[in-house]
Order: structure tokens, then sequence, then C-alpha cells
């Protein structure tokens, strides 16, 4: 592995990697770019780890030999730790990587993985760590709204509920900009300059989900050293933001229902009772109203806490918006890792278009930092994009189970040209010899798959 070195204090990372050789290279390159390493290759041996010693980055493979990423994420939630979290995947897994992020990792980043790509990663999630804090932020410059109609139709629902106190339920996939949301709302209200408080509910486990809502004193439980207060009076005056809602234990919602009705919090342990004045925004992946149904989300505080619903639209609906975020996220990994891509080819163009984007701006983001990381000049080729997008998008397009037989051969065909032309980087001398086709033919069946 080579690459540039992004400046970044040396942080203490776990790697759970069961290919040894490959964990040897990571290994090896982030010690030589400043980190403290512990190498682990099952998930039991990282648990132990995470449990005896302190880290400040997690890097972990998502299939291990004794089960999976999301058993270690699920494992520091209820130790009740907040450490980053990478998830290294195949681009085949991204679906699963995005079910990750909504687990409580950081984020994702796909094998091969690229070195420059990797300390980018673990730069931006050590500084987020670092960061982290309750004082009022500015709504962030780095995010742009979209011009379709079903972004004007979002931001004047936004526009509309700001100002109010209303409670506030925004729905939407896994990275499509749900905490945006919730502090754009902030910076809107008469709550602008007072705290925004930002929880993840799917991070907490169900024994400290409470004292982090509601604080606690000295005693309450064992671990309890010392008084703490909770987020609800950290927020005092401003705005609550709970992500991941529906993972609140029935026993937290009891407590969070009283909070809303009342106006008043009470720490665990304690018989005093504070008062909180707070705005509350929730934002959730999944449909409350089907854990409602199944009697996992009391109805009670579902329609306490659903005034007023936005609902995130997933960036493939999102029609012309995708180009407007493809340009944005450029200029934002030009300014950033001090390229100057100022186009990008036909055919990487047509891709990126044609991919439904399962991780929505997040994926999209990381994708588009990736071209420009890997471009060299001022034009981003189909080269610098994963070369499973394609494979995926053409996996889109291919019709169904089909009887006719001839369509079949033709769809088999068609796939096995795209991979090879994919293989060999569109060297289409070097796939007409490995078909063992002659070029002519070659670019006859080209143009009638319609493969650019």
């Amino acid at each position: 592995m080579s690459g540039f070195s992004y400046f970044c204090y040396m942080a203490r990372i776990l790697i759970l990697e069961d290919d040894t050789t490959f964990a040897q290279i990571l290994d090896g390159f982030l010690t030589k770019n400043g980190h403290e390493v512990t190498l682990v290759t099952q998930v039991k041996q990282s648990f132990k780890q995470v449990e005896t010693n302190t880290f400040d980055l997690l890097l972990i493979d998502y299939r291990l030999p004794d089960g999976t990423g999301f058993e270690v994420l699920t494992h520091l939630r209820d130790l009740g730790l907040s450490i980053p979290v990478i998830i290294m995947t195949s681009f085949n897994d991204v679906r699963t990587a995005v079910k990750s992020i909504q687990l409580g990792a950081f984020d994702y980043i796909t094998k091969p993985v690229n070195p420059d790509e990797l300390l980018m990663v673990i730069k931006s999630s050590l500084t987020k760590k670092d960061l982290k804090s309750v004082e009022p932020k500015e709504v962030n410059s780095d995010f742009i709204k979209g011009k379709s109609a079903i972004a004007d139709k979002l931001y004047e629902h936004i526009n509309l509920v700001a100002p109010t106190d209303m409670s506030v339920i925004i729905q939407g996939e896994s990275g499509t900009g749900k905490e945006f949301a919730a502090r754009t709302l902030h910076q809107q209200s008469k709550r602008a300059n007072q705290p925004f408080v930002a929880i993840d509910c799917g991070a907490l486990s169900k024994d400290l989900a409470a004292s982090e809502l509601f604080g606690h004193v000295k005693g309450a439980f064992t671990g309890a050293l010392n008084d703490k207060k909770g987020q609800f009076e950290a927020a005092d005056g401003g705005t609550l933001f709970l992500d991941e809602v529906g993972n609140l234990s029935y026993e937290v919602q009891i407590k969070l229902l009283r909070a809303l009705q009342e106006r008043v919090i009470q720490p665990l342990g304690s018989t005093k009772q504070i008062p909180v004045n707070v705005r509350i925004i929730t934002a959730t992946n999944d449909d409350l109203a089907n854990s409602m149904q199944q009697g996992e989300f009391r109805e009670d505080l579902y329609h306490r806490l659903n005034e007023f619903k936005i609902q995130l639209p997933p960036l493939r609906e999102r029609g012309g918006d995708l180009e407007l975020f493809i340009n944005h996220f450029i200029t934002l990994s030009n300014r950033d890792l001090g390229r100057n891509v100022k186009s990008i080819s036909a055919e990487a163009k047509a891709l990126l278009l044609s991919y439904d984007w399962p991780g929505n701006l997040r994926e999209l983001s990381n994708v588009i930092k990736r071209m420009v990381l890997l471009s060299q000049g001022d034009v981003a080729q189909i080269n610098a994009l994963p070369d499973e997008m394609m494979i995926s998008v053409h996996q889109q397009s291919a019709p169904g189970n089909s009887s006719d037989l001839k369509a079949v051969n033709e769809q088999n065909e068609k796939a096995l040209i795209t991979e090879t032309l994919i293989k060999v980087r569109y060297n289409k001398s070097k796939a007409a010899k490995i078909l063992n086709i002659d070029r002519k033919t070659l670019y006859a069946k080209m143009e009638r798959y319609g493969i650019e």
C-alpha cells in the first residue's frame, strides 16, 4: 500500500480481519502513518479486546469465520461504547454496509481498499468523534438542497414547520440526510441560538438509554460513580434530536412520554423532578406505524411525537437532483483532496446516473470522493468508479427469468461481454482475444446490446 498521508493524530485502532495477509498489510500501512494497531481475526477476540482495552477506532471486516460485523456493533452498543466503526465489505454487500450504518457504524469502505481512501475515512471518523458537541452549530454549507419538484416540496414543509414548536418525525432510508434535516429545522426555529443535541438511540443499550436521556445520581446502579446530567437537561431551551427512536425499549418509551407530557424529567435514582423545555425531533428508517401494530412502540408516544411528519425521498427518486449532487460532491472533493476534476466522461456519467444508490447521499458522497481521489487529470473516467457498479447496473436492467432460450442466451452473452470489458478496462483488442472473437464482431455485439 502506498499513498499520501493526511494529517491526523495517532489513534489506537483495532482491526478485525480474518485474511491475515491483508490484515498485516493494513497494520504496516497504518503504523507507518502514525497509528497504533491491534490485530484480531475473530469476532469473539474483538469482544475481549474492546472489553479490556481502549480504542479510538474499529476497522472490521463484515464477513468473518465466527460471525459478522453486525455482532460487533451490537456488542459495542450493549457495552454503551461509542467508538467509531468502519466496516470493510465487498461492493456486492453495499446494502449490508448501509444496514451496518443504521446499527451505528460510522462509515464503510469497499474492497479492494484504496489506501488514500482509507486514510480519508479514518480521518473523517476521528475528526467527527472529536468535534461531537452539544453546542449550537451552523447548518453545514457543504450540503445542497436540490431543485427538483420533490425537493421543493420537502423544503416547503421544513420552512412551514421549523418556526413552530411542533414535534416532528423525519422518516427516510439510511443516508438520506435525516440529521441534516433536523439541524435545518433547528436553525430555522426560534431556538436556533440554543443547544442542538443529537442522540443515536440505535447505539444505546437498554440499560444506558434512560441514563443518557434523563441522567442519574451517584449510586443509582452499578458503575454510577458520579452524578450525570442527561441529554434532556443538556438540550434545555433548544432541540433534542432522537435518531432511530424506534430502538428505544418499552420502559424508556414510558419515561420519554412522561417527560414530553409533563415537561419534567427525573434522573435515575433521584426523587427530584427537573423542569425541561425542549423541542423533540425524531428520525426513523422504519415505519413506526408497523412497530405499533406489533406492540413494539407505544401508540400514545407515537402520536405525541408525530405532530408533523417529513418524508425524505431516496436519491433514486430525486430525478435531476442526482446530477446536481454529483457536481456538488465533486466540488467538495476537489477542495478536500487537492484535485482539479472539472468534468466526467460520458461513460462514467451514464453509470452514475443509472445506478440505484442504495446508500443514498452518503454512498454518492463516498463514491464521488473516491472517483476524484483516483482521477489524476481534470476529466474523471469510468475506471475511477468501482467495477461492480457497472455489474450492478446491468443486473438491474437484465430481464427476469425467461422461457425464451434465445433471450436468455443473449442476456448471458451481454453479461459476459460487459464483465470482460470491465476486467480489461475497456481495451477492446484484449476483450476480443479473451472472448475468442474478432474486434469487428465485438463492436457489432456491443452496438447490438447497447454496451458503450
